[in-house]
C-alpha cells in the first residue's frame, strides 16, 4: 500500500508539472495588444499586419489579438494591465508612455516648441536610444516609434486668441493632473476625462473645446459638435508601441527578430501615413462644415507668448529637467545647422 502511494503522489506531481508548463507555454505563446486607436484604423491595421509577421515566426499555436477603441480602457489603464500580465502589449501615446518612463512627455508635452516634423524626427532620433534603454530597465521593449498628427483646437464656438478659451470647458487627460493645475493657474477650466468620454462630453456641453489631431476628430466625429478649429500646431502626439520585456525574453528568438522588424516597418508607416491623413482629414471636415480659423501674425504672437509662459511650470513638473534642457540644447543646435 505505501509503494502504491508513493507512485500515485509521484505521478500527481508529474501531472501537475505538466499542466504548469503547457500553461506557462500557452501564456508564452500569445501576445494581447490593447490600444485606443478604431478598429481598420490605420494604427490598428499597422497592429494587424505585425501581428501576423509574429505569428509566422512564433510557429504553431501562437495567438495574436489587438484589442482597439479603447476597450481595455485608457491609456493609464492599459500601462497597469500590461505590468501585471492582463496584457502583453500597446499602442500607446505620450500620456500612457509617460505612466512607465516620464521622460517621454518632452516629446508631446512642450506646445509650440516643434515647428514642424522635421524637428521632431531629429530630437525623437536623438533621444531614442537612451530613451529606449530608460523604457528597457523599466521592463518594456519599444518595437515602433509613431505619431498621429499636431494637436488643433476644435472648439463649439469660434476663437483665435489665448484669452477666447478662458471661457470654454477644456478636455484634459484623466491622469495628467500636473497639466490641469498648470491650466487652472492661468485661467483656463480643464475638465479631466477619458479618450472615449469626448464625444459625449461635447455633445452634452460638459466640455466646449476638445485639443484633439484632426484625424481623431473626423474619426470620432467631435467636429460635427464642435465646428471651429485653430489652425495651429500646438503639439505633436507621439507614440509607440511597446511590449514587456517578459513577453519578449519568452518569444523564440526568430519571433523577436521578425517582430522587431516589422516594428520599425510599421512605425515608418503610421508616421508617412499619419502626416498625410491629417492633411486629409482636414480637406475632408472642411466639406462637411469645419470651420478653420488661422490667426494674424498678432494673434500667433500670443500664443508663443502664452507658450514661453509655460516652459518654466512644465519644466521639472511634466517633463523632467534635464530631458527639458537637452530638448531645448537639441532644437538649438539642429536650427543652428539649418541656417
Amino acid at each position: 500500500m505505501l509503494k502504491i502511494a508513493r507512485r500515485a503522489a509521484t505521478l500527481t506531481v508529474l501531472c501537475l508539472g505538466l499542466a504548469l508548463g503547457s500553461t506557462a507555454h500557452a501564456a508564452a505563446n500569445q501576445l494581447r495588444i490593447g490600444t485606443l486607436a478604431p478598429k481598420n484604423s490605420l494604427y490598428h491595421r499597422e497592429l494587424m499586419t505585425l501581428g501576423e509577421a509574429w505569428r509566422t515566426a512564433q510557429g504553431e499555436g501562437a495567438k495574436y489579438v489587438v484589442y482597439p477603441d479603447g476597450s481595455q480602457g485608457g491609456e493609464t489603464d492599459m500601462a497597469r494591465r500590461m505590468r501585471i500580465g492582463q496584457l502583453q502589449g500597446a499602442l500607446l501615446s505620450v500620456v500612457g508612455l509617460r505612466e512607465i518612463e516620464p521622460s517621454i512627455s518632452a516629446l508631446q508635452n512642450m506646445p509650440l516648441l516643434f515647428r514642424n516634423w522635421d524637428e521632431v524626427d531629429y530630437v525623437r532620433e536623438k533621444l531614442r536610444p537612451s530613451m529606449e534603454k530608460k523604457f528597457l530597465d523599466k521592463g518594456f521593449v519599444v518595437l515602433a516609434w509613431g505619431d498621429a498628427g499636431w494637436v488643433r483646437f476644435f472648439s463649439k464656438e469660434a476663437a483665435s486668441r489665448p484669452d477666447d478659451y478662458r471661457k470654454m470647458k477644456f478636455f484634459a487627460w484623466a491622469g495628467e493632473s500636473e497639466q490641469q493645475e498648470i491650466m487652472k493657474s492661468l485661467g483656463y477650466t480643464p475638465v479631466p476625462l477619458e479618450t472615449s468620454d469626448i464625444l459625449p462630453s461635447i455633445q452634452t456641453g460638459m466640455i466646449t473645446a476638445v485639443p484633439a489631431t484632426p484625424y481623431f476628430a473626423l474619426a470620432s466625429q467631435v467636429y460635427a459638435t464642435a465646428p471651429h478649429m485653430l489652425d495651429i500646431n500646438w503639439a505633436p502626439i507621439v507614440g509607440a508601441l511597446v511590449v514587456t520585456k517578459k513577453a519578449w525574453d519568452e518569444m523564440s528568438p526568430a519571433a523577436r527578430d521578425a517582430l522587431q522588424a516589422a516594428g520599425a516597418q510599421a512605425g515608418l508607416h503610421m508616421r508617412t501615413k499619419a502626416r498625410q491623413e491629417v492633411d486629409e482629414a482636414v480637406e475632408a471636415m472642411k466639406k462637411r462644415g469645419l470651420q478653420v480659423h488661422k490667426p494674424t501674425p498678432e494673434q500667433l504672437a500670443e500664443w508663443n507668448a502664452l507658450a514661453e509662459k509655460l516652459y518654466p511650470r512644465i519644466r521639472g513638473r511634466m517633463v523632467p529637467a534635464d530631458t527639458f534642457d537637452e530638448v531645448m540644447a537639441l532644437l538649438k543646435a539642429y536650427r543652428a545647422g539649418k541656417r
